[in-house]
């Protein structure tokens, strides 16, 4: 028997130790309205003084202002993208879509974030030191978005109206997450330390979700591909997975799962043909 699963990497991502330019954003006021401010990754800043940093526009509701209304800037940017370092200091929970598209650099949010942080970002790193509203990492195709604190609905999924969600990049959630986490995810991994709600890995195509908690309901409905693992309780086991055998060792990518799992397949409620594979810990479910 074993308790819980081991996580592994089996290589390390490495880092560059290039220098890189800081920009700091400190919030003036509280936040009313939310703020669009998708403006606010490395790609738009690199190569601006910190005056053109600070006229660059955000939306509140209908009109636009400048990012100097909201944040005082200080520092000034690299010359590229991947030189440039953004550090908010304090709390962004009412500023939506930073680090939206990013290709390279980094950001360091002090705080919390609004929904779409890191919302299509094919490179460079984000990290959290709080909580994230709904949509982070939505359809992201590459990149770390490293979330310290909880996370709220949709995260790594396709936007309303669409298939594909996520195909890229990694997703890193130290506490909980909420419902429909990696719905449509077609490649990547999200890696969840807590637990996840309703939905989990909804439409999934391919990507690897792993929960060291548990799980609530309906975990892999509609999945045709990728992989999902689960090292705590399942309350409410969809219906349409199948046994097909034990196994002590799961290797996707830089990652080694160790640990007793009931391997099941599915979701044949939905397509006979359906080639998702969903992994969970014996130890924590033996009704299954």
């Amino acid at each position: 028997m074993t308790e819980g699963v081991l996580v592994q990497k089996k290589t390390d991502a490495g880092e560059s130790s290039g220098e890189m330019e800081e920009v700091t954003l400190i919030p003036k006021k509280a936040i009313d309205i939310k703020l669009e401010a998708d403006i606010i990754t490395p790609d738009s800043f690199a190569g601006k003084t910190t005056e053109e940093i600070g006229m660059l526009s955000v939306w509140q509701g209908p009109k636009t202002y400048p990012l100097s209304d909201f944040f005082e800037v200080m520092g000034s940017a690299g010359s590229s993208a991947a030189e440039t370092l953004i550090r908010i200091k304090g709390d962004a929970m009412r500023v939506k879509r930073i680090g939206e598209g990013m290709n390279a650099g980094k950001i360091e949010i002090e705080g919390s974030a609004g929904m779409h942080v890191g919302a299509g970002m094919k490179g460079g790193e984000i990290t959290v030191y709080g909580d994230v509203d709904s949509w982070a990492g939505m359809e992201m195709l590459g990149g770390l978005l490293h979330i310290k604190g909880n996370a709220g609905d949709h995260v790594g999924c396709a936007y309303r109206g669409k298939w594909h969600g996520m195909k890229g990049g990694r997703i890193v959630i130290e506490g909980s997450a909420r419902h429909q986490l990696g719905g449509g995810m077609d490649g990547g991994e999200i890696l969840v330390e807590g637990n996840v709600e309703s939905f989990c890995g909804i439409r999934q195509n391919g990507g690897l979700i792993f929960v060291k908690g548990g799980a609530l309901r309906g975990l892999g409905a509609e999945m045709a591909g990728g992989t999902i693992v689960v090292g705590g309780k399942i309350q409410r086991f969809a219906p349409g997975f199948e046994f097909v055998s034990m196994e002590n060792k799961i290797t996707s990518g830089e990652l080694e799962l160790i640990g007793e799992f009931k391997k099941y397949t599915g979701d044949y409620a939905i397509s006979k043909r359906a080639k998702g594979a969903l992994y969970v810990s014996a130890d924590t479910n033996p009704e299954l």
